[in-house]
């Protein structure tokens, strides 16, 4: 069943579309913003972080997919007397279901607070996007799990494209805000065209897991409590920046430090996510050696975080006056913590892939949610804005990294019967 691609061959596959991805969102925000004007981005932009904000936490399904796919694979036949392996593709399915349904049901508490114009319709679309999305995060993590490469690069590749050819045309057409809220969630479709088009897909979409489906239920809604952590340090600390100042916080400082924060990330983590799956394959498949199979990504992430923190530190502060104005005058050495920040963050993804691989996930989600309340927590310093910032970046995942790292040490034995924990 996995693909014979080699790991070099199926990595290039992952980072062009990793690059096509990223390269589209950004395409997408930028017809976006010239094509509504600031008031009508303001809501399209609102849209597009609520959804983000709640697939965000989907990818724990990915993740948990992934895992449980890669370890059935490599197990024996079950026992006779075994309990039947879960179906993946069934429980994400009605997950993706059931949030949908929890979405629309609680929208009346909600949704006039946060959706100020097309409330009932972007209530309507996001709905029915994290629907499909849970179809579209198992397909990922199956193919992960498959080591089908090839597929799994189309399928990021394919969501992203119908993302961007939907903001072309509707720009060419001239079509309104509606057009731009429903090209947000269109991109998780692609499961359909990738089930249409690829053999690999419509192989792996149903293959079983390795535990009962009661136990993959409860790993698949602990990885993705996980991953909610996540998205709120990853996301939402932009808001817990802004939440946590005091009344007498220079603006601009914090306007500078907020689009400084967004910068230094994307250089790691945007191809990081895309990459998960491949973390969690490797680390299923080397979790009788876990630790000489941890060292290797993380050397390379923790190389180009330094790397990326002395560009920082040296040419940082031109760039960011440079591009975006002497508004944003921040030094050298804020912008090298920052990026160090980032790299923190990095590694906190890398060890929770490792994490999970081995079915640690109770440890894995307390890693992420201990990084979490320690970065909110770092953020109360009374100190000034660029050092509580920079302290929260890097002890914050620090937390989470030392959490995680107790969960290795416990499980990193030869066999991984350990899902039950």
């Amino acid at each position: 069943m996995p693909d014979a691609t080699p790991k070099n061959s199926a990595i290039g596959r992952v980072t062009v579309a990793t690059v096509i991805a990223a390269a589209s969102g950004y395409l997408v925000l930028l017809l976006a913003a010239r094509d509504l004007g600031a008031a009508g981005y303001a809501v399209f932009a609102v849209f597009w972080a609520a959804y983000g904000m709640v697939t965000g936490a989907q990818n724990g399904q990915l993740q948990e997919a992934t895992r449980a796919i890669r370890a059935g694979i490599d197990e024996h036949a079950p026992a006779s007397d075994a309990p039947p392996r879960g179906r993946p593709w069934l429980i994400n399915a009605l997950i993706g279901v059931t949030l949908a349904a929890l979405v629309a049901a609680t929208s009346p508490l909600w949704s006039g607070h946060v959706f100020t114009e097309h409330r009932w319709l972007s209530v309507l679309l996001l709905s029915v996007g994290v629907a499909s999305f849970g179809v579209y995060a198992h397909l990922a993590g199956a193919l992960s799990g498959a080591a089908s490469w090839g597929a799994f690069a189309a399928l990021l590749s394919v969501d992203a494209l119908i993302r961007l050819a939907g903001a072309i045309a509707a720009v060419v057409l001239g079509l309104d805000l509606t057009a731009f809220l429903v090209i947000t969630v269109i991109g998780s479709v692609s499961w359909i065209v990738l089930l249409l088009s690829s053999s690999a897909a419509r192989r792996a979409i149903g293959l079983p897991g390795d535990v009962a489906a009661r136990r993959l239920t409860l790993n698949t809604v602990t990885a993705m409590a996980a991953a909610a952590a996540s998205a709120v340090l990853v996301m939402g600390f932009p808001v817990l920046i802004n939440a946590t100042n005091g009344d007498d916080a220079d603006t601009a400082t914090v306007g500078a430090v907020v689009l400084a924060v967004t910068l230094t990330r994307a250089p790691l983590l945007v191809p990081l996510n895309s990459f998960q799956g491949v973390l969690i394959t490797r680390f299923v498949d080397g979790r009788q050696h876990l630790w000489s199979a941890l060292r290797a990504p993380a050397a390379v992430v923790a190389a180009i975080g330094v790397a990326g923190s002395a560009a920082a530190w040296l040419i940082g502060p031109w760039l960011m006056t440079t591009v975006f104005g002497a508004d944003f005058r921040l030094s050298g050495a804020t912008l090298a913590a920052f990026t160090l920040g980032a790299t923190a963050l990095a590694l906190l993804t890398v060890t929770g892939a490792a994490a999970i691989a081995v079915g640690t996930h109770r440890w894995y989600a307390a890693g992420w949610w201990a990084a979490t309340g320690a970065s909110i927590a770092l953020l109360l310093l009374p100190v000034g804005v660029e050092a509580r910032v920079a302290i929260a970046l890097i002890a914050g995942p620090v937390v989470g990294m030392i959490v995680h790292a107790l969960a290795l040490v416990r499980r990193n034995r030869p066999t991984v019967a350990s899902t039950r924990d």
